[in-house]
């Protein structure tokens, strides 16, 4: 039987990008629950990301923030190297960190605003991958781990109006998933990917809540500890015959 995250003597570290707020600040808590020593990537608001640290130090956790701008490709690397020397040897990535973009139709699209959402959303998450396979894969010398990225309905569906290119690039992080896993899965990595629908976040519109009352068969907007809870069975033993899926989280969507 496999050992469980709570059972090993050294805490295994979890990166979560996007870690701060909304969904990430949800997955930060549920790793840390799990056993995780907990990198907390945040973006802007280093405040909201020392508030998730102390309160997993609190409960008796590892945690340590961590200034992540995916967009910023340069600075990936050095992320990865922080990580590890402050808190250990990595053995999870949770790639959270995402923007909406410009909300407005394709044909209303500039080129810098796609390129920044893309820059983001889909360069900076495989950017990232790759810094944690080559940490991670028996081919590097590792000892395996997971890798979860966090994907969207909107990938599937097409978006709401006026976030086509944000859904465009959520069917880029389902097939990264999909073919990423193929890739390493006999180097000891499990690569899934989670895609939630309308959930409760700072992002969350009226018009989305909306939507999700008359659209979403449950009834409503997610919130973000139920995502959590796909990413953290992700990452467990209980689900070590799943790779290549995108899990989907959508109240029926």
């Amino acid at each position: 039987m496999s050992k469980s995250i709570a059972d090993q003597a050294i805490p295994p570290v979890a990166l979560v990008t996007g870690g701060s707020r909304g969904i990430g600040r949800a997955i930060c808590d549920r790793l840390a629950q799990d056993g995780y020593a907990v990198g907390v990537g945040y973006g802007s608001s280093r405040a909201k990301a020392e508030e998730v640290v102390d309160r997993i130090r609190e409960a008796g956790g590892m945690a340590a923030a961590f200034h992540a701008d995916l967009g910023d490709h340069a600075a990936i690397p050095g992320l990865f190297v922080q990580v590890e020397r402050e808190l250990g040897p990595l053995r999870a990535l949770v790639a959270n960190a995402g923007i909406l973009g410009t909300q407005a139709r394709v044909d209303e699209q500039t080129a810098e605003d796609l390129t920044a959402l893309f820059n983001v959303n889909v360069l900076g998450v495989m950017l990232c991958a790759g810094e944690a396979i080559r940490r991670l894969s028996t081919r590097y010398g590792g000892p395996g781990g997971g890798i979860v990225l966090l994907s969207s309905v909107a990938g599937r569906l097409g978006g709401l109006g006026g976030l086509v290119p944000y859904a465009a690039t959520k069917g880029a992080i389902d097939t990264l998933a999909k073919g990423l896993a193929a890739e390493v899965a006999r180097e000891g990595i499990r690569v899934n990917a989670v895609a939630p629908g309308i959930v409760e976040t700072g992002m969350t519109s009226d018009h989305m809540r909306e939507t999700a009352e008359k659209s979403v068969p449950i009834g409503r907007v997610g919130q973000p500890d139920e995502i959590a809870e796909a990413v953290a069975w992700l990452l467990s033993p209980a689900s070590s015959f799943v790779l290549g899926t995108t899990l989907t989280a959508s109240g029926g969507r």
